[in-house]
């Protein structure tokens, strides 16, 4: 059997051996929208507990609106016109683009030209958030939880704020999209290393499909809602990158009919856990470096068993990334158990150990192995991570060890499909 995995962007075959008992599971199958930028246009225009669009924005109101960076797939090209259609009566020097790294570094002038398109890219001032520089904040107030909320003081100064993005599983927020947008995505480090700390982190409830009683997204809604006059721009996607849906409007109830639409197209229940499971980061620009494809590794050990084996394929042409947190702290330790005890230990000198503590949980539970062609051996080495020269020998070898009763599952989309052990 020969199965595509989402790698990069041209995609990777892999072969699985007859004779086993494999598995493919894939997002359940969603056509795009006939008329994609039509659809927004209308949920814009007849949004959910809210009015519409335009008429919330004033010819002389502040508009700011949020966009998400390069490690997000969301097709700009279709949502940005649409959305400033709406916004037609509005000067352009009354409106702000938002770019939401939150920890992440800031996007390249290629890359914002990739995101928004040339010339929405040089037709409106774009600022990107600088997780750094306290002085580019505000207090907006504390979340029930305890965290102070410093948001970009540009941001809450606009008289409305579009949030916008896409809707997927997310590994401890439950869904992407919604009030990330402003918090991690324009927030101080303080505050999000308070919503991404290994505490929040190690509650049953922050994991994939979970939102509702989940601490970090329970967090992340109240500190967006600390902002008043938001308005939500929210879409999910299909394999192909297609717009499947549009959800806008009030922060929680758009939210939460594009989650519940995700679910039922994203997340694949299965009797039993695999002894190998073969998965992806989901292709570019998902795939861009060794932090992101946790995300993917993520996905495959939900259902993998104690002990057995994760192969992630990721382009990883960003690298892990260097000059990062998560580099220096994979670099601090020679193995998983080492790394775990070091983030106890160092957690509040480094702006993000998230992504490394679900590395660790992940290969404490199943070896992980990663082929990329961008990266040499020794860098994903130094990820504690097994190279991989060529997936298919890896592959056999496995299953000779495993024996002929193994179970193999393939996840070509990676964390676009989110399998679980029903229970």
């Amino acid at each position: 059997m020969n199965v595509k995995l989402a790698y990069g962007k041209r995609g990777l075959d892999v072969r699985i051996p007859d004779g086993y008992h494999t598995d493919v599971i894939e997002p359940q199958w969603v056509e795009g929208l006939t008329d994609q930028p039509a659809a927004v246009a209308e949920a814009l225009r007849s949004p959910a507990r809210s009015e519409p669009l335009r008429e919330l924005a004033g010819p002389a109101s502040k508009i700011g609106i949020i966009f998400s960076d390069i490690t997000r797939a969301t097709p700009y090209h279709i949502i940005m016109p649409a959305l400033l259609a709406e916004l037609s009566h509005v000067a352009a020097e009354n409106i702000t683009l938002f770019c939401a790294t939150g920890t992440h570094r800031p996007a390249t002038k290629e890359e914002l030209d990739t995101i928004l398109g040339q010339e929405i890219a040089s037709s409106f001032r774009i600022v990107q958030n600088d997780t750094n520089d306290k002085s580019l904040f505000i207090h907006a107030g504390n979340t029930a939880s305890g965290n102070e909320i410093w948001i970009n003081r540009e941001l809450a100064d606009c008289d409305l704020k579009i949030l916008t993005g896409f809707i997927e599983p997310h590994f401890f927020m439950g869904f992407s999209g919604g009030g990330k947008a402003v918090m991690p995505g324009m927030g101080l480090l303080k505050t999000i290393r308070f919503n991404h700390s290994i505490a929040m982190l190690e509650n049953e409830n922050a994991r994939w499909g979970i939102t509702e009683g989940n601490p970090l997204w329970e967090d992340v809604q109240e500190a967006a809602e600390l902002l008043p006059n938001l308005f939500l721009l929210n879409i999910t996607l299909n394999k192909n990158k297609d717009i499947t849906g549009v959800f806008a409007g009030d922060l929680r109830m758009a939210h939460r009919q594009g989650s519940a639409f995700a679910k039922e197209t994203a997340m694949a229940p299965v009797a039993e856990p695999y002894d190998l499971v073969i998965t992806s980061n989901s292709g570019y620009p998902l795939d861009l470096n060794v932090y992101q494809s946790v995300k993917g590794m993520s996905a495959a050990v939900q259902i993998v068993k104690e002990g057995g084996e994760i192969l992630i394929a990721a382009e990883c042409w960003d690298g892990i990334p260097s000059n990062t947190d998560y580099e220096r702290i994979l670099m601090a330790a020679e193995s998983i158990d080492e790394l775990y005890d070091y983030i106890k230990l160092h957690e509040q000198n480094f702006q993000d150990t998230w992504q490394v503590f679900y590395q660790v949980i992940i290969q404490q539970k199943a070896n992980v192995s990663l082929f990329t062609d961008k990266l040499d051996d020794d860098i994903v080495r130094r990820a504690l991570l097994t190279p991989v020269d060529d997936p298919d020998i890896l592959i056999e070898k496995i299953l000779e060890e495993k024996g002929p009763e193994a179970r193999i599952c393939v996840l070509p989309e990676g964390p676009q499909t989110i399998p679980y052990i029903i229970k």
